[in-house]
């Protein structure tokens, strides 16, 4: 059994179910200002009931863009060594952290490095996920002589070579690059947040601390999911990411990537005020 913590990336639960296994999610809970936060007594419970084994976590957290503290991690890497679960922690994000800290799940405590494997990639900060290069760290030897085995046994054993060069040049040439992206970044979140507050105010934006995805309530408009969907799609016509795909818990939301041109970022959301304003008002 495989738990996540939805809403949550939906490849999680994908990769889960489509090998068979079970998965089981100790859902994020959102506080009276909207920011997500964990409940440690209903993830603690679920692992025991459930017999957990493998615990995916999201760090920083794609859709909802927690970034966790020290503290928030230290706690399920706790629950996680107490009950003998191994943690795979899903880090690709991390170069995107506009509130707090990253902390690498397996350096918050000494002992977690026995337990965990941590993904990172060049793909989302330097924009080369075609390439498809990624960067597995599993400290424990046989941990990591467990995975290599059942890696191999996919069939998927080799490495890109042009995906090794576009990474070693990005970590070694990029710098300039990736600060001018963050900085861009930045400026469209802001962009976004203030577009919403001002013109939008019937959805709720919940500004993320890490990454470039952006999780917005669209409750307010009393639509369906379905009705939702058709409307972003056929009203606004914008192409986003339902909410209901990562997770029950998201239904009636939707995530918009604002890692592109601010123009593309002003047409879209002049499209979705024009859609709002024709619903409220009809």
């Amino acid at each position: 059994m495989q738990m996540a913590q939805q809403p949550v990336y939906y490849p999680f639960s994908e990769v889960v179910l489509d090998n068979g296994r079970r998965l089981v999610s100790s859902d994020l809970q959102q506080d009276a200002d909207g920011r997500y936060q964990i409940d440690y007594a209903d993830f603690e419970a679920k692992i025991v009931d459930n017999q957990v084994k493998l615990f995916l976590l999201c760090s920083p957290h794609n859709p909802v863009g927690r970034v966790w503290s020290r503290e928030e991690l230290l706690t399920l890497g706790r629950i996680c060594q107490k009950h003998h679960v191994t943690v795979f922690s899903d880090e690709i994000h991390a170069d995107f952290v506009w509130q707090g800290e990253h902390h690498v799940f397996a350096a918050v405590y000494p002992a977690f490095a026995q337990f965990s494997m941590i993904a990172t990639s060049p793909s989302k900060t330097f924009n080369i996920a075609g390439l498809q290069m990624s960067n597995l760290f599993i400290p424990e030897k046989a941990l990591r002589k467990q995975f290599r085995r059942i890696y191999n046994a996919s069939g998927y054993s080799q490495l890109n070579a042009a995906g090794i060069v576009a990474a070693e040049a990005a970590y070694t040439h990029g710098e300039v690059w990736y600060n001018a992206v963050n900085d861009y970044l930045c400026g469209n979140i802001a962009y976004m947040a203030e577009f919403l507050r001002t013109r939008l105010p019937q959805l709720t934006m919940h500004a993320p601390e890490g990454t470039y995805l952006v999780w917005v309530d669209f409750r307010r408009l009393g639509l369906s999911p379905d009705a939702l969907e058709d409307f972003i799609l056929h009203k606004a016509k914008l192409w986003l990411d339902s909410g209901a795909i990562f997770g029950t818990v998201g239904q009636g939301f939707q995530r918009f990537n604002i890692a592109c041109p601010r123009a593309t970022l002003t047409q879209a959301l002049i499209q979705l005020e024009t859609a709002v304003n024709e619903l409220t008002q009809s």
